[in-house]
């Protein structure tokens, strides 16, 4: 019985890296079997062969779900040159190297999931499986309904993007009196500031952006900063969600 796969499945299992970055150290060399360079499509044992990544040996380790209020002003990238505030200086109990499930921007709030399964977070993450995530945005201005039904049926942000039609629910309705107005988006892409970008184009300055869920995980009682690991029936969300068949 043949029990090799193939080498990037087996480095995203570990919690390395992602497959699409497993694949790219393939490609690029930095990948060996048992002290051998291979090639993209190469398969191997992770039981009997020694897999490595820039010298660093592949290990079979206990795969994390979490899912943490990112406050604001902090960053989601995992290192900065430049002395930013990282969300993984809130993580100094987990001992396993976790990264982001997509990003928040420093001046956004809400839920960002964390893993070390790469095979997860390419799926949550990928364009093309059309993660729903759903954000709470307060402007400090009266919204006409014009410029919400311009948004929701898809808007050119710059750049040469334009957005996918999106669900936008008006909680709180400003008037004269009361200027401010919160909006509720359901969105299912990840163009880079989208939802800011998007009322940029029709005039609108966001003063507070929210993500309330991924997937249909919720942030739930989270405090910013607090995390949590994701319950058994918060991955079943996920995995009827999307194919997640290996979660």
């Amino acid at each position: 019985m043949d029990n090799k796969v193939r080498i990037q499945k087996i480095i995203a299992e570990s919690g390395y890296c992602s497959r699409r970055k497993a694949e790219f150290f393939i490609e690029s060399g930095a990948v060996k079997v048992n002290g051998r360079p291979v090639s993209l499509g190469d398969k191997a044992n992770s039981k009997n062969d020694i897999i490595t990544v820039n010298g660093e040996k592949i290990t079979g380790q206990v795969l994390r779900y979490l899912k943490m209020y990112k406050p604001r002003g902090y960053i989601t990238t995992m290192s900065d040159r430049h002395g930013k505030k990282l969300i993984n200086d809130l993580m100094g109990d987990i001992k396993e190297r976790v990264y982001p499930v997509g990003r928040l921007d420093k001046s956004s709030e809400g839920l960002i999931l964390l893993t070390n399964d790469g095979n997860f977070a390419n799926e949550i993450a990928h364009p093309r499986h059309e993660t729903e995530k759903v954000y709470r945005i307060t402007i400090p201005s009266p919204v006409s309904e014009e410029k919400i039904a311009l948004m929701s049926a898809g808007i050119e942000i710059g750049q040469g993007e334009t957005t996918k039609p999106c669900v936008i629910n008006e909680l709180v309705i400003g008037n004269r009196d009361n200027p401010r107005t919160v909006l509720e988006l359901t969105i299912t892409e990840g163009k880079n500031r989208q939802i800011r970008r998007m009322c940029e184009a029709v005039g609108l300055t966001v003063s507070r952006l929210k993500r309330t869920s991924v997937g249909g995980v919720k942030l739930g009682m989270l405090r910013p900063g607090e995390y949590a690991d994701l319950t058994k029936e918060e991955l079943k969300i996920l995995k009827a969600g999307k194919a997640l068949s290996n979660i």
